[in-house]
């Protein structure tokens, strides 16, 4: 085993670091309507605005999250094909937040092997805590908490 480190090169060193825009989460449904039923009625997102998806008009919505576009959600074939979370609230009471999406009708997600609480809240890796749910497809996303 070697002992020493990979020397990873300087930013200034890309012609277009990544790091200097904004980031934006796609997610993939297979109903947009059951979708925005989800993500707007449940969640209590708000689109910022709607558009087409490839050729279904109206078939896709961006919701706002922490006061900027965040959630690009768009009809498609390929919907719920990954059980990766594939994003992450951080949040400062995560008992209250849990509370108000189980009150809304969303189910949190237990998995085997993790301890959860009776909200189904468990310790997050490195400290803090974390719960999981899924949108109608499948797609999970993730709460987090530092405390």
């Amino acid at each position: 085993m070697s002992n020493h480190t990979a020397v990873l090169p300087a930013v200034t060193e890309w012609l277009m670091p990544l790091s200097e825009y904004h980031l934006r989460t796609s997610i993939a449904v297979s109903d947009i309507q059951a979708a925005v039923a989800f993500y707007e009625g449940k969640l209590g997102l708000q689109a910022l605005r709607s558009g087409p998806s490839a050729d279904i008009p109206d078939g896709s919505r961006i919701y706002g999250s922490g006061g900027g576009p965040a959630l690009n959600v768009y009809q498609s074939v390929t919907a719920g094909k990954t059980p990766a979370t594939l994003a992450t609230w951080y949040v400062d009471d995560i008992d209250q937040i849990v509370d108000e999406l189980v009150s809304s009708g969303v189910d949190i997600v237990r998995y085997d092997g993790l301890d959860h609480d009776d909200r189904g809240i468990t310790a997050r890796a490195g400290g803090g805590r974390i719960a999981w749910f899924q949108d109608p497809d499948g797609n999970t996303f993730a709460l987090e908490a530092d405390v």
